[in-house]
């Protein structure tokens, strides 16, 4: 709204006085010099007293009346003979005329004239002055009319502008999924083409240092047996023919020495000689026949090794060529080595792209979650079952085509003031309002990314409050309630950012707030009351311990399941007139996630707290008594010390003391829904006309959650020396 417009004042005239007309006296001049009269300042002009009133004694109404009363505490205001204008000062009229003599009525006539002139100018001037001022005050409220225009257009632009923003995060949502899922199979592809290519080049190479082990085997066994074999039969040739050569020609040698020694004998022993020389020299031209052969045999036999030869020459050719094709190979392979070392380069820049887009991921999406608020309210109703529909109260949901954020509650038939019949409307507003239609996918989808913040290093608290029967169990711990899904998915997104260097580790406790007691839901049932737990903060860490309680290493999203159903037989359920099976205790899942990147060192450190609270029943409703009334007390006392807890955080005043002590369960949740958390809210409704009160009530504690801000939350992170891959 602009300011308003400054009130009006009246200026003083600057006009000159108007002179008299030639031939006449002015007043100043049958007066004298004229000289402008001083005023008294204000609270001081009153009239003179005359004499007579001088003498006169005082009223008995002054009589008696102290001088703080009567005194010059409180003067008595100027009476309006004595009181002038500004402007008739100016024109000379008014105070301290000259006054003339009773005679001269044309003087005085002519001083009216004169008055009454001026006065008429005046009038004029103030019109005037009056309607700048008409024109001034219609130009401001035309300006206070524009300015109403813009900002109704601009409340209009804030709204479109907020709802863009929403659509604007959602877009961001399913781009970020989107994102995540096309990186999911880049990586996959990438990761399949490298291991492909490695196969084949192992196999190329295998079969490449076979085929040659082979090749280089088989001619060096062949050649070695041709030139051994060939060796081998030369030179028993050579020696055989060399020793019957030598023992022919000795033979022949002695014969013929013989024969001439003898040829003087008888003609008879020379034709005897003569016919064995004849059979000697036969023998001998057989002889050189058979060593003709030899040679033959021998040439036969070179002719073969130069065969050999050349075919060993061809198989140095052949390994040569292969020696050349392998070198071509290795060269290959070198190509291809350094081809996969540009991809493995490649991957590692894309890694640590991937690293700092996951950085920037969390800082993005934890200035997401700080925009929709660190403490968060959302309102689920339950359906009705089959026996219910007669009894269910009105109750609507006026957006659930757009943001589904309002609900209104019908209330009972009221007599009003004026005597009519009216049911009176309740409306309520939170960041979320779930139908009885809508299922708990749909709810988990609102809620994970408040799992994501856990993963990041942040403490997370959500809890379901609600009267006995409204579906708080249902929706944390049934098959497909927050808890199981909350655990599916930190193991689904903790394996995606294994790639990034993400190696996270997960710990589970289960204990429940019995009659401001703790008792371990994962251990042994008869030692609930028999062991002493105690609840230890950690003031530099922000983490909470409990001690002697069992706690559960989570390597498997189906562990959960396990862990569920032992802490339902263990769990404290008894019989009140509101529930067959009402909860009787909070019960709180713990879930520690450390994580560490081998990458940068960097380790965080985050907390997933997820509350099952007691039904918030009314003593009168309940019907409870004996140890049911204790217990109802108790819970109703845990839960007003959550409201306190959550009023003081909202308070906003630095250093103010916040109950945390007040209560078992607020204790325990202490580092959860202080300013160092991301806190979640469900508050559950029943339907049922029968307990149209409670569910007020709880609206009306979910609005008071929903006004309040618990400021920045900040994640732990640790920063170590990183470790090599």
């Amino acid at each position: 709204m602009p300011p308003p417009p400054r009130p009006l004042t009246r200026k003083k005239s600057t006009s000159l006085k108007t002179p008299a007309p030639a031939g006449r006296i002015s007043l100043a001049e049958r007066a004298g010099t004229y000289k402008k009269p001083t005023v008294p300042p204000p609270g001081t002009i009153s009239r003179v007293p005359s004499a007579a009133a001088r003498a006169r004694p005082s009223s008995s109404l002054e009589m008696g009346r102290p001088p703080s009363v009567t005194g010059a505490g409180f003067p008595r205001p100027p009476s309006a003979q004595s009181m002038t204008d500004d402007r008739d000062d100016e024109a000379g009229v008014g105070v301290n005329m000259p006054k003339r003599k009773d005679w001269d009525v044309k003087g005085k006539l002519m001083d009216h004239e004169n008055a009454l002139q001026e006065f008429r100018e005046m009038y004029a001037r103030d019109r005037e002055e009056a309607k700048k001022a008409n024109e001034k005050l219609e130009e401001l409220i035309r300006k206070e009319y524009t300015w109403e225009t813009n900002r109704r257009e601009m409340d209009t632009t804030i709204t479109q502008t907020k709802y863009e923003l929403d659509l604007a995060r959602k877009r961001i949502a399913e781009l970020e999924k989107t994102l995540e899922e096309e990186r999911a199979g880049r990586r996959k592809e990438h990761e399949e083409a490298t291991r492909r290519l490695r196969d084949e080049t192992d196999e190329l190479r295998r079969r490449h240092r076979d085929e040659l082990d082979k090749v280089r085997k088989t001619y060096s066994e062949e050649s070695a047996m041709l030139e051994r074999k060939l060796k081998m039969e030369i030179m028993d040739e050579k020696a055989a023919r060399s020793r019957e050569a030598a023992e022919l020609k000795a033979q022949a040698a002695m014969e013929r020495q013989r024969l001439e020694m003898q040829m003087d004998g008888s003609g008879r022993e020379a034709r005897t000689l003569k016919m064995e020389l004849e059979a000697r020299n036969g023998d001998l031209e057989r002889e050189r026949k058979a060593a003709n052969e030899l040679r033959d045999r021998i040439a036969e036999h070179n002719t073969q090794s130069l065969t050999m030869e050349s075919t060993t020459r061809a198989l140095k050719l052949r390994i040569e060529e292969l020696e050349n094709m392998g070198k071509n190979q290795l060269n290959s392979y070198a190509e291809l080595e350094e081809q996969l070392r540009q991809a493995n380069a490649k991957t590692h820049t894309v890694e640590e792209k991937l690293r700092n887009e996951e950085i920037i991921r969390r800082k993005l999406h934890n200035q997401v979650q700080e925009l929709k608020g660190n403490i968060r309210v959302f309102c689920r109703v339950r359906p009705t079952l089959q026996h219910e529909h007669d009894s269910a109260a009105q109750i609507n949901f006026p957006d659930h085509n757009m943001e589904g954020k309002e609900i209104e509650v019908i209330g009972t038939p009221e007599k009003s003031a004026m005597g009519n019949i009216v049911n009176k409307t309740h409306p309520f507003s939170f960041d979320k309002v779930f139908g009885p239609s809508q299922q708990n996918a749909e709810i988990f989808e609102e809620i994970s990314q408040l799992v994501q913040s856990a993963l990041d290093g942040y403490n997370v608290c959500i809890f379901c409050y609600g009267q006995t029967g409204s579906g708080k169990t249902y929706t944390m711990s049934s098959s497909d309630g927050m808890i199981p899904r909350a655990v599916h998915q930190i193991y689904a997104t903790a394996q995606s950012l294994s790639d990034k260097g993400w190696s996270y580790t997960m710990s589970g406790n289960f204990v429940e707030v019995y009659n401001e007691t703790i008792n371990d839901l994962l251990g042994s049932p008869s030692d609930l009351d028999k062991k002493k737990h105690d609840i230890r903060h950690d003031p530099k860490t922000l983490t909470t311990t409990i001690t002697d309680v069992e706690t559960v290493i989570l390597d498997t999203p189906d562990k959960v399941t396990t862990i569920l159903n032992h802490a339902q037989k263990t769990r404290s359920v008894a019989a009140t007139a509101a529930n067959e099976r009402s909860s009787r205790s909070h019960s709180v899942f713990i879930l520690k996630l450390v994580g560490v990147n081998r990458h940068t060192g960097q380790r965080s450190e985050g907390t997933l707290n997820l509350v099952d609270l007691a039904g918030s029943e009314r003593l009168s409703h309940s019907m409870a008594t004996g140890e049911r009334l204790k217990e109802t007390q108790s819970i109703n006392k845990s839960l007003s010390c959550l409201g306190d807890v959550i009023a003081a955080l909202g308070s906003g005043k630095e250093g103010a003391h916040i109950p945390y002590r007040n209560s078992k369960l607020t204790y325990l949740l202490q580092y959860s829904l202080g300013g160092n958390s991301k806190c979640l809210m469900f508050v559950m409704v029943s339907p049922m006309m029968a307990h149209l009160a409670e569910s007020l009530t709880s609206l009306k504690f979910a609005t008071k959650v929903n006004n309040t801000s618990i400021g920045t939350a900040k994640k732990v992170i640790k920063m170590g020396r990183a470790q090599d891959d």
